[in-house]
C-alpha cells in the first residue's frame, strides 16, 4: 500500500511539474557573477546567484537581498547585517565568510574583471560576526551600496581554487539564488531547477529551461509555435508580421530598454586619432533614417553615454543631423579624397539580430561621404575572445546595458582601458579622468547630477563612439504564465511566483 501511496505521489509530482522555455542568443561565456561579461552570463546567473542588495521593482530605491539590514555608520563606513536563513545550493550556510572572500578575490590581481574597479575605494572589510560585515571606505563614494548588487561567490567551494579564470566553477556553479544548475549542453539546453531552500521561499516554476539559438527568427518561430513561452519580439515583426491569433495567445510588455547601441572607435589606431575624422563620421550618418528602418517606431535616437530618465543625461546635447557636405570637408583637410578614401571595418556579432543590418546601413551612409566601410559579422564568443577583449578592432558595433545609477568610471576613465576592463575603444581624457575621480566622492545628488552632464557633453564632443539608438524591450509572454506585474525594472522581479498553467 504505501509503495503504491509513493508512487502516486512521485507521479503526481512528475505530471505536475512546470518548465519556462526561454532562448538565449548565444553559450554563456562564464556562470559566475563577477566574471559574467557578455548578456547569456549575466542574465542565467541572475537565477543561480544573489547580492548582498537589489533595486526594487520601480529601480529606484535599493533594498535588502543576502542583507536584512544596512546602514551608514557614518560617512565612510557601512554595516551590512546578513539573512541568517540563506543555504547555498549545496546546503551549506551563507555567511560574512563569503562576503570577505567575493570581496579578495574582486581586489585580486589572479582575475581580470572590470566589475573590480567598483571596490576600488573599499580600504577593507571586515567580519564582525558570523551575519554581520563592516565595510570602511577611503571617502565618501556616491555608489557604495550599488556594488554590493554584485553575486556573491560562495568561500567553502572556491578557498583552494588557483585559477578561478579557467575554474571548472564557471560551468558548474553553486549559488545562493532561486533555482540551481541541473544541465549545461552548449550551443543547446541550459537547464536549472527550482532550489527547494530559496531563502524567499521555493520558485513556483519548477524548470527554466534555456535554448541556445542564435538566429533571431528561429526564436520567434519558436515563441509563435509554442517551444518558448517568453521571447523578444523585433518591431518589424511586431508591426508587420503578427496575426491577431498571436495576441489571442500572449501578452506584450513593452518598455524603453537600459541600453543603448554604439559604433565604438579603436583610438589606439592612428586613423582614428584625428578628431576631424570621428566628426566627419559622425556627420555622415542618418541615426533616425537608422532607427525608422530597424525599428519603426520602436526606438529612440541615442544622444550619449548616459540615459535619459537619469540624472546624468544631458538634454541640452542634440544628435547630430546628417551633413554629407560638411563630412566630405571635413575628411579632406584629414587627407582623404575620392581617390584616396577614408576605409575601415565594423565588426560587430550576429547574436544579435538587428545589429549586421545596422552596420550594413552604415555602410550605406557611410559610402555618400566616400567613405569605404567593410563589414565583419561573427559569432558571438569569438567576436568577444578574439576582436573585442584583445582590441583587434577598427571599429566595433556593440552595446551597453546600464544601471540607472551610472558609474563613468567603469567606461570614460583611462584606467578602465585594461585587459578585461569596458574602456574597449582606449578613450583618454585628462578632463574627464579628473571629474570622473571628482564625482566618485560626492554624496549630493544635484551637484553629481550636474557634473555627470557636463562630462555627458564632453564625451559626446569628443566622439570616441557614435551613439546610435536606444532600442525598446518589446516581449511576449505566454498567457499561460500567471502572476506577471510589469513595473519600470520589467517583468522578472517577482519571477519566483509565477506559475504557469
Amino acid at each position: 500500500m504505501r509503495l503504491v501511496l509513493f508512487l502516486l505521489c512521485f507521479w503526481s509530482l512528475h505530471v505536475n511539474a512546470t518548465t519556462l522555455h526561454l532562448a538565449t542568443s548565444s553559450n554563456p561565456a562564464r556562470l559566475n557573477p563577477i566574471l559574467a561579461t557578455d548578456s547569456s552570463s549575466a542574465e542565467i546567473t541572475g537565477f543561480l546567484f544573489n547580492g548582498l542588495v537589489k533595486y526594487d521593482k520601480d529601480a529606484k530605491k535599493i533594498i535588502g537581498d543576502l542583507a536584512k539590514k544596512f546602514y551608514f555608520k557614518d560617512n565612510k563606513t557601512l554595516i551590512f547585517e546578513l539573512k541568517k536563513n540563506v543555504l547555498w545550493h549545496d546546503g551549506k550556510k551563507f555567511t560574512a565568510k563569503d562576503v570577505l572572500f567575493t570581496y579578495k578575490t574582486l581586489i585580486s590581481d589572479k582575475i581580470a574583471s572590470p566589475y573590480s574597479s567598483d571596490f576600488r575605494f573599499v580600504t577593507s572589510v571586515k567580519i564582525l560576526n558570523e551575519y554581520k560585515i563592516e565595510v570602511h571606505y577611503v571617502k565618501p563614494y556616491f555608489k557604495a551600496l550599488e556594488t554590493w548588487m554584485m553575486g556573491i561567490l560562495p568561500e567553502h567551494v572556491l578557498k583552494n581554487e588557483k585559477n578561478l579564470m579557467n575554474s571548472s566553477f564557471n560551468t558548474y556553479p553553486i549559488g545562493t539564488g532561486a533555482y540551481k544548475l541541473k544541465q549545461l549542453e552548449y550551443s543547446k539546453n541550459i537547464e536549472l531547477v527550482a532550489f527547494d531552500k530559496y531563502f524567499q521561499g521555493r520558485p513556483k516554476i519548477d524548470t527554466i529551461s534555456f535554448h541556445v539559438i542564435p538566429d533571431a527568427m528561429t526564436r520567434f518561430l519558436m515563441l509563435q509555435s509554442g517551444q518558448l513561452d517568453v521571447g523578444s519580439v523585433e518591431p518589424f515583426v511586431y508591426e508587420r508580421q503578427l496575426q491577431k491569433d498571436f495576441f489571442t495567445k500572449f501578452n506584450i510588455y513593452e518598455k524603453i530598454s537600459l541600453s543603448y547601441t554604439y559604433l565604438g572607435f579603436n583610438l589606439r589606431k592612428k586613423k582614428f586619432q584625428n578628431p576631424k575624422v570621428r566628426q566627419a563620421l559622425s556627420l555622415a550618418i542618418n541615426r533616425q533614417e537608422l532607427i525608422d528602418i530597424l525599428f519603426l517606431k520602436h526606438a529612440k535616437v541615442c544622444t550619449g553615454p548616459f540615459l535619459p530618465g537619469t540624472l546624468a543625461f544631458n538634454p541640452e546635447v542634440k544628435a547630430p543631423t546628417q551633413n554629407i557636405r560638411e563630412a566630405k570637408r571635413l575628411l579632406k583637410e584629414a587627407g582623404y579624397d575620392e581617390k584616396h578614401p577614408f576605409t575601415f571595418e565594423i565588426a560587430t556579432s550576429n547574436a544579435s539580430s538587428i545589429r549586421p543590418y545596422a552596420a550594413e546601413i552604415l555602410q550605406y551612409q557611410l559610402k555618400k561621404a566616400g567613405v569605404i566601410v567593410k563589414l565583419r559579422v561573427m559569432e558571438w564568443q569569438a567576436f568577444l575572445n578574439m576582436v573585442v577583449f584583445p582590441h583587434k578592432f577598427d571599429t566595433v558595433l556593440l552595446g551597453w546595458g546600464l544601471s540607472p545609477t551610472p558609474d563613468p568610471y567603469m567606461f570614460w576613465h583611462s584606467k578602465s582601458d585594461k585587459p578585461g576592463g569596458f574602456n574597449l575603444v582606449g578613450y583618454h581624457n585628462k578632463q574627464i579622468d579628473a571629474m570622473i575621480e571628482k564625482s566618485q566622492g560626492m554624496i549630493e545628488r544635484k551637484k553629481l547630477g550636474a557634473l555627470w552632464r557636463q562630462m555627458f557633453q564632453i564625451i559626446v564632443g569628443d566622439n570616441p563612439y557614435l551613439f546610435l539608438y536606444i532600442p525598446n524591450s518589446i516581449t511576449a509572454v505566454d498567457k499561460n504564465i500567471k502572476h506577471i506585474e510589469p513595473a519600470l525594472s520589467g517583468i522578472w522581479h517577482n519571477y519566483i511566483q509565477w506559475e504557469k498553467d
